[in-house]
């Protein structure tokens, strides 16, 4: 792709991300803001939280759709994040609000979008929320959701060695998005049930992925393995996609964090995991753009036609950077990797309305592998892929991230 394709592609993208991901100013299908003006003093993470308030009618009347998605649950996460920090009533609504419209007072998860027999790790991403509804309510319909979508995971279909399917339509296939949409909630599960047998299960599922997934020259992890190598995408002796998509990346490092929050601190695997994430840590580190501070959408190939700096990779990697430095798994050498990423992000990648709205530049709007032959891991794939602005996918972990680094 030659770099006049590739600006009209973005302009194209960024027409087609406002539409969809809300209005730059307010308009009539906006709801008014509990307070026109967000103030520039705040931190980033609360402007940006006040800012998707804003633009998200779902977020402020409980009578209009939502989603179960593993999107949706991931911005829930970051809104709870920030709710507990700053004690924001608006936060606290939103989230309850989310939980009333999904699951029902029999404990069943009602959406289009949520289908158990899928067998989809994405379903269980957003039951995160549930533990900590369950706790403020009290109410049994969270814990009865809770203790289904864990029975969902325990029929997960498996590779030989025990790895979770990705989805049951993609048959012997690990991919590193499911690391977050299932560790995190297996680990939280086993912490909040008193069920140790997840804390085994939460980890054995990051250390696979790594053992299939890493590649030693670069350290960074490829995409997606087959167990068959009989995908398109796969490699014919490895079974490994061809590139290193950096959002895929991301949901990992967010894993490994998220996950040592729960293992107990004589877990046998812990000291493995705090190994796995030093090392993504030196890859990171080693593939950071020297002159922005963000990261490529195809990590490794930084100035090739096409390639560009993405947002929601680089969001990701500032929260798994600095949470671990934070929690003391990362030497403190990798707090000014994460500081320099997240003033790349606020410096280039975020846009500021007059009334203080923040708006999030350049998130790839998704990427996968197969079916078939269209989603093949090739670079001009995951390069070709829609750009949009306010993808949550961005948001969510911008939020976490500004958290971290307290901004």
């Amino acid at each position: 792709m030659n770099k006049i394709l590739f600006v009209k592609k973005l302009k194209a993208a960024i027409g087609v991300g406002l539409l969809l991901a809300g209005p730059l100013t307010a308009n009539a299908q906006t709801p008014t803001p509990t307070a026109t003006q967000i103030p520039a003093t705040a931190k980033w993470s609360e402007r940006m939280a006040l800012s998707v308030l804003k633009r998200s009618p779902w977020l402020q009347d409980p009578n209009l759709g939502d989603s179960w998605g593993y999107t949706q649950g991931l911005l829930m996460h970051s809104l709870e994040a920030l709710e507990h920090q700053n004690h924001d009533p608006r936060l606290r609504t939103a989230l309850q609000q989310y939980g009333d419209k999904m699951v029902d007072a029999q404990g069943e998860i009602h959406n289009k979008d949520y289908k158990p027999l899928d067998n989809s790790l994405d379903n269980i991403n957003s039951g995160k929320l549930l533990f900590q509804l369950y706790t403020d309510t009290k109410q049994e319909k969270y814990k009865i959701a809770l203790q289904k979508l864990h029975t969902e995971l325990q029929q997960q279909p498996q590779t030989t060695d025990g790895g979770y399917w990705h989805k049951k339509k993609y048959p012997s296939q690990m991919w590193l998005d499911g690391a977050y949409m299932a560790s995190p909630f297996v680990a939280q599960y086993a912490a909040f049930f008193k069920e140790p047998a997840g804390f085994d299960e939460a980890a054995k599922q990051l250390l696979l992925l790594e053992k299939h997934l890493r590649d030693p020259k670069t350290g960074l992890l490829y995409h997606g393995w087959d167990e068959k190598h009989v995908q398109a995408w796969a490699n014919t002796q490895t079974g490994q996609s061809p590139n290193f998509w950096g959002r895929a990346i991301g949901w990992y490092g967010m894993a490994l964090v998220d996950v040592l929050d729960y293992l107990p601190a004589k877990h046998p695997d812990r000291p493995k995991l705090v190994q796995v994430l030093d090392q993504l840590a030196v890859a990171i580190q080693k593939y950071q753009d020297p002159a922005s501070g963000l990261w490529y959408q195809v990590v490794d190939k930084g100035g090739q036609p096409g390639n560009y700096l993405e947002a929601s990779a680089s969001c990701m990697f500032v929260y798994t950077l600095a949470k671990g430095v934070n929690k003391g798994y990362l030497n403190k050498k990798y707090r000014p990797v994460a500081q320099k990423g997240f003033d790349g992000i606020t410096s280039k990648l975020i846009k500021t309305q007059p009334d203080g709205e923040l708006n999030l530049l350049q998130v790839c709007e998704v990427a996968g592998l197969g079916p078939g032959t269209e989603r093949n891991g090739s670079y001009e794939y995951y390069v070709g892929e829609r750009i949009k602005i306010n993808d949550l996918k961005g948001v969510g972990p911008f939020i976490l991230a500004s958290l971290e680094l307290n901004k």
